[in-house]
């Protein structure tokens, strides 16, 4: 089967919208794992599929922002006036304007200020999560339609910014790379979830593991696949996002690879794997 006949069948599938918001925190303290590549393009996917989707850039490097073609220069409002001014989360998200259906709340460079300024504030640890809740109530009270999926897309760290995505997510999500230190500092992120779940957010847990950067000519990526299946059986999806040239040079155009190349093989992959996130549901 060609690519364009998957994708044809992919533009088949009809999507149920969840019983409720569903809200993904997308964590990984490795870097370079394609924690802002899987946010942009599960929530690009699932958009096209008639889905009401949020993006909130949680990394100060703004790469999500970029990718889904939103201004977020430093005269921007930003999660950072969200985290630390109080500012509405309403008056920062912006409507993406390549895609139906998908708004990203963007983030900018002050954002890497946020983690020290956070740590004298009161209730440091759940304002996004307010905000959060505020913004659907105020989507309620302007007739909006209600958030199906919200993806939160963090930095490579554990510090407060991850810890604020932890407390306002109902879900976590891994992405893991397929290859040799795949593993190595996920047992420091369990334990962190473990402990968010004791003391802050008892709902969270982890929902999906997904393999990225898969190079199917190397034995050592199907090894990895098969550790991380062992472990996380019931976690992992079966889709695998392969390593792709794709994928890595739609940013550059300010697009998702969903977008920027619908039939590659980088977006017929986070196109099933949103549909298989969508079907197992919450």
């Amino acid at each position: 089967m060609t690519e364009k006949q998957k994708f044809h069948d992919i533009e088949q599938i009809q999507l149920k919208p969840p019983a409720g918001t569903r809200v993904f925190t997308i964590s990984n303290q490795k870097g370079g794992v394609g924690k802002t590549s899987t946010a942009v393009n599960l929530a690009a996917a699932l958009a096209s599929k008639g889905m009401n989707v949020l993006v909130i850039d949680n990394d100060p490097q703004g790469n999500a922002s970029t990718a889904l073609n939103v201004e977020h220069g430093t005269d921007i409002q930003s999660t950072y006036d969200v985290l630390i001014d109080d500012v509405p989360m309403a008056d920062i998200v912006q409507e993406c304007p390549d895609i139906k259906n998908l708004w990203l709340a963007p983030a900018n460079i002050d954002l890497a200020g946020a983690e020290i300024e956070l740590v004298s504030i009161v209730a440091r640890e759940t304002r996004l999560k307010t905000a959060l809740a505020d913004y659907a109530t105020w989507r309620e009270k302007e007739g909006m339609q209600r958030l199906d999926y919200v993806f939160i897309d963090c930095p490579p760290s554990l510090g407060l910014l991850t810890i604020n995505a932890f407390c306002a997510a109902q879900e976590v999500l891994i992405p893991i790379q397929c290859e040799y230190y795949a593993l190595e500092g996920l047992s420091q992120l369990l334990k962190n979830i473990q402990m968010i779940q004791k003391h802050l957010n008892p709902e969270l847990h982890i929902s999906t593991i997904l393999l990225t950067m898969y190079d199917g000519r190397t034995n050592l990526a199907s090894q990895v696949a098969d550790e991380v299946r062992q472990h996380f059986a019931q976690e992992v999806l079966q889709t695998i996002i392969p390593r792709s040239v794709r994928i890595s040079e739609a940013p550059s155009y300010q697009q998702t690879v969903v977008n920027y190349d619908p039939t590659s093989s980088g977006s017929l992959a986070y196109y099933n794997a949103a549909i298989e996130i969508a079907e197992r549901g919450a």
